[in-house]
């Protein structure tokens, strides 16, 4: 199709023809993608490569102080008059000894069979029993997790001080002299300032982001579940992807998963672009000349907002319930003093998936509402001017300024939105609980979401926590793989001066 013929076409039409167009470029996407995910890794063992190269030549050009450094922290420094940083650098390799000897070293043995020695409950020469403590799995994954992530910290410094000892060989050598300690600390309050403000914030979150995630990761390889809290578990392989993906030996957990994958698509395509749809044509009624009291109605939005939004859902749910909620009761009086009943968040599957959807639309659209209104504000008005002056209707102004301007500049925010209700833990937890319950599921019910099933699995009688991180893993690799896929396709991404 030609552009003249495209430009012909009503909005109707152009829809269907993007829509076709995206799943007819959606084989090409994911090919691309997976394309550049490989060379992304080849790239990544081509540095270390590089690394390795330059970790030698830095060897054989080094002086006796430089390749002193290959084996003793700081030693480089040190020979150069770098005192203070030589001392810093010869305590970490102290420290690092000393936590290897007395504690890493013990986890990192133990890690291939996550311990092996069993509690015993013996009995001393008086009858008395008293209980020998043997290995904790758990808490031998977490040390070595520990460990690991120390050892990475360890060998970065154990880098740095080569290149350090190196530079400061090749200044002593072009007649420079190495700066002391009061010239350093005036550079990190000056030019390095930015490093003495990011320290603390990226130290706080290798310890409560980082450490947790490589925990987590390696949890999904252990049969570690409720039964063998504070007991030895072992390692176990893929075993817990095949649980969820092997619809032929693991049949109920494998339809678990695609049952609740699919209805979790279906969830979080439905709770965006509601949200986003009804939210553009209430911001584009609120921001239309002539409208009075604009700033009323953006101040009851924000106010919506200000309130928690469990509270709301929490206050939803109680207007839903069954027996005395106020909408059963509202239908009682219309239909002469009877309840119905109406089961809206536990009785008929649809009906419960088709109301978390509503509400998520009563929590949501507020917050699509201010956005929209910033950026309808911000929308040149000479375009509009154009338009008129061409004889544009209202219609043909929405449809070629403001629809294709708003997606430009929102489509970032689409793909955030979208991920967030993937993971919208709370509105289906505190709406439905999951309800109404599938037989047919593992430990999950109709209106169950991905995260909702991982923290059933947790938190629940199952306890399955090598299944639930494995469904954290397969949760990210979804959101990963569709973000970066729908941003890189996007006109945001690939013409980013195309309203400028």
């Amino acid at each position: 199709m030609t552009y003249v013929e495209y430009k012909q076409l009503n909005p109707l039409q152009r829809f269907a023809f993007n829509f076709k167009k995206f799943f007819k470029n959606l084989p090409g996407a994911l090919s691309r993608f997976f394309k550049g995910l490989g060379l992304a890794i080849v790239h990544f063992f081509v540095g270390i490569g590089k690394g390795f190269k330059n970790y030698g030549t830095t060897f054989v050009k080094g002086d006796w102080a430089t390749k002193l450094s290959y084996f003793v922290f700081g030693a480089g420094d040190f020979h150069k008059g770098k005192y203070y940083k030589g001392i810093l650098f010869f305590l970490v390799e102290v420290l690092y000894v000393l936590f290897m000897v007395f504690f890493g070293g013990k986890q990192m043995y133990l890690l291939p069979s996550l311990g092996f020695l069993k509690q015993q409950q013996l009995e001393d020469e008086y009858g008395d029993t008293y209980v020998v403590q043997g290995h904790n799995s758990m808490q031998i994954l977490l040390y070595a997790t520990l460990t690991i992530v120390v050892t990475i910290v360890v060998f970065a410094i154990y880098i740095s001080n080569i290149k350090d000892a190196y530079r400061h060989q090749v200044m002593r050598a072009n007649g420079e002299k190495p700066t002391g300690l009061k010239e350093d600390a005036k550079e990190f309050l000056d030019g390095k300032y930015h490093i003495t403000l990011l320290s603390f914030p990226i130290l706080m979150i290798s310890i409560f982001n980082i450490l947790p995630l490589i925990f987590m990761i390696l949890i999904a390889f252990t049969n570690y579940d409720g039964d063998k809290h504070n007991v030895l578990f072992d390692w176990v392989g893929m075993q817990n992807f095949g649980n969820l993906l092997n619809v032929i030996d693991n049949a109920r957990k494998a339809r678990t998963f695609f049952g609740i994958a699919g209805w979790t698509l279906i969830w979080a395509v439905a709770a965006t672009f509601s949200n986003y749809i009804l939210g553009l044509i209430v911001a584009l009624m609120i921001n239309k000349k002539g409208i009075k009291l604009k700033g009323v109605f953006r101040t009851m939005f924000v106010i919506t907002i200000a309130v928690p939004q469990f509270v709301s859902l929490l206050l939803m749910s109680q207007i839903l319930a069954e027996h005395d909620g106020a909408f059963n009761m509202l239908l009682a009086h219309f239909n002469g003093g009877v309840n119905p009943h109406v089961n809206f968040l536990g009785g008929q599957p649809w009906v419960a998936r088709l109301t978390v959807i509503i509400v998520n639309c009563w929590v949501g659209i507020p917050y699509t509402i201010l956005s929209m209104s910033g950026i309808l504000m911000n929308i040149p008005e000479d375009l509009y001017e154009s338009a008129r002056i061409d004889g544009a209707s209202p219609v043909q102004a929405f449809t070629k300024i403001t629809l294709p301007y708003m997606i430009f500049v929102t489509t970032p925010q689409l793909i955030t939105q979208f991920v967030g209700n993937i993971n919208n833990f709370n509105v289906i937890f505190l709406l439905t609980g999951g309800k109404p319950d599938n037989a047919n599921y593992f430990n999950a019910g109709y209106t169950d979401i991905l995260v909702t099933w991982l923290y059933n699995l947790s938190m629940g009688q199952e306890k399955d926590y090598g299944l639930a991180s494995a469904i954290g893993i397969l949760v990210f690799v979804i959101c990963a793989t569709l973000s970066l896929i729908i941003y890189n396709n996007s006109k945001s991404m690939k013409d980013e001066e195309a309203f400028s």
